[in-house]
């Protein structure tokens, strides 16, 4: 028998949250849960069985700590509120709700999306060093760079450090035009893109020129100590044996690195061994290292990244 529900949303600015784009949440919920979801104006209709009466209105009320402050709801969402209600975890939602890592420059709440994304960002906060793999727009990046830029800002620590492989350059460099920031500029704009969103871009150059903020390829490490600084190593799958060693080795005193990497996306000849995959292997049970594993439900791009991240991990295996 088809039971309906209405209830009445606080604001347009909720319930636009709440719909999504083309009310695509309104037709992720109904793949969720069986029930049909309305929305005119601010009042929403729910209409199914029982059963699926009750599921909808239990996502719909542990959506709310989003949707009621008119912060946007994505796929990733829903999905993370419906992984809770499986496994019983809805106190460890609520907590993943509440911990906001920070706040753009315009004002947007940015929190961990996943119990997996929770996961790392916890890893982070409480180790020195933290590796982070798994596929495309899983977040591994700009998580890190959100924990980095909170920390410097609060004085944790004098520098942030951004570094990756070049590999598509050989690590040369050399026939790209323009100084050293110019040549490596291309291959570093995921993290100046995660520096944006929480820094005047116009304070960046500033902090550049003072060492505050520094970004430079890989081979650039080589013979340094890197103290009381945040290191962000990115694309790590990149990296040789030798050259992981030798980054790793850079740290010092009071001093954190992230290393993250996809190891379904290396770019190396190959003959050649992902240095992240030998880190993984040579140090996964070594004290006071943190290894965290992200996969497709935690990937926070496009719905369609995530499809096409399991199409090809059916195909690759």
């Amino acid at each position: 028998m088809v039971q309906v529900k209405t209830i009445q949303l606080p604001s347009i600015e909720s319930a636009i949250a709440f719909a999504g784009t083309r009310d695509d949440n309104l037709k992720i919920l109904a793949q969720q849960t069986g029930a049909r979801f309305v929305l005119r104006g601010r009042e929403l209709e729910i209409s199914g069985t029982e059963a699926q009466l009750q599921l909808g209105d239990r996502l719909v009320y542990l959506l709310k700590e989003l949707w009621n402050q008119g912060e946007t709801i994505t796929p990733v969402d829903i999905a993370t509120a419906r992984h809770a209600i499986n496994t019983d975890q809805i106190d460890e939602l609520r907590e993943l709700y509440a911990d906001v890592l920070a706040r753009t420059r315009r004002g947007e709440s940015i929190r961990a999306r996943t119990f997996g994304h929770r996961t790392y960002v916890q890893a982070v906060r409480t180790h020195d060093l933290t590796f982070c793999i798994g596929p495309a727009g899983t977040g591994k990046t700009f998580l890190a760079a959100v924990l980095a830029v909170q920390e410097l800002l609060a004085n944790k620590f004098e520098r942030l450090i951004l570094t990756r492989p070049a590999v598509e350059a050989g690590e040369k460099l050399g026939f790209l035009p323009g100084d050293l920031q110019q040549k490596v500029n291309p291959y570093l704009r995921p993290l100046y893109d995660a520096l944006y969103e929480f820094i005047d871009p116009e304070r960046i150059p500033g902090m550049m020129e003072r060492g505050i903020i520094e970004v430079a390829p890989i081979a650039y490490m080589r013979g340094r100590t890197l103290n009381n600084a945040f290191v962000i190593l990115d694309e790590a799958q990149n990296t040789t044996p030798a050259q992981m060693k030798m980054v790793l080795t850079r740290m010092g005193f009071k001093s954190r690195m992230v290393v993250t990497g996809d190891l379904t996306q290396t770019d190396l000849a190959s003959n050649q061994t992902s240095g992240l995959a030998v880190a993984r292997k040579i140090l996964h049970s070594v004290k006071g290292i943190a290894f965290c594993e992200l996969n497709r439900s935690d990937v926070v791009r496009h719905p369609l990244v995530q499809q096409i991240v399991e199409a090809y991990e059916k195909y690759e295996s």
